[in-house]
């Protein structure tokens, strides 16, 4: 059998065969894009119930981050990469209802927003964020935004206004650790986990 002549033949039965089922060489199909990370991200914002006292200065503010937020995550610049919310996070699956009670009970601090939700991350150094009207906060006098950002590590960052005073820190966060951002008028504490397998924090 001169297998040279059956070469074209086979060939062009191929693809004939591969028309007729609708395929496509592997060459042509384009690579899905990776998913990208989902977290979950739970916060309390609470307030001194009580002015300053002796030579403690609440005019400062209290700022540990060099740039503040690019956008309130409806715009994109450049190529940067900026985080969508997947969804808001029912109450029930709260994990930081213990310690929002114990401020409360401290007589010293009063919790004004406690929220929850899953989103994407931002690409770092983009600061790009949602308002917390967006995230469904409402509290009298209260403003700003959260941002998550995913380089090297992830870190969350708060840029907030309450009553005149500002607060604008970003920590580098690791799963299933509470992370608190401070000043002396109103304060943060945040956790971040995986949305995907998510566990309670602390175990």
């Amino acid at each position: 059998m001169n297998t040279a002549r059956l070469r074209p033949a086979l060939l062009a039965l191929s693809l004939t065969l591969t028309m007729a089922l609708g395929l496509a060489p592997d060459t042509a199909r384009p690579q899905a894009a990776p998913a990208a990370t989902v977290y979950n991200v739970e916060l309390i914002v609470f307030r001194a119930t009580g002015g300053p006292s002796g030579s403690e200065d609440w005019s400062a503010g209290a700022s540990r981050s060099a740039r503040g937020p690019a956008s309130d995550g409806t715009e994109k610049a450049g190529a940067a990469q900026v985080g969508r919310i997947v969804s808001m996070l029912p109450a029930a699956s709260y994990q930081l209802g213990a310690i929002k009670a114990k401020l409360a009970a401290s007589g010293a601090w009063q919790p004004i927003a406690h929220l929850a939700w899953s989103q994407t991350a931002s690409s770092w150094g983009s600061r790009a964020g949602f308002t917390l009207a967006k995230l469904g906060a409402s509290a009298q006098g209260l403003s700003g935004l959260v941002y998550l950002e995913r380089g090297t590590y992830l870190h969350l960052g708060v840029s907030l206004r309450y009553g005149g005073y500002s607060l604008n820190e970003s920590r580098r966060v690791k799963f299933y650790e509470k992370n608190y951002y401070d000043h002396p008028a109103f304060g943060v504490i945040a956790l971040v986990t995986p949305a995907a397998g998510a566990r309670p924090a602390g175990r």
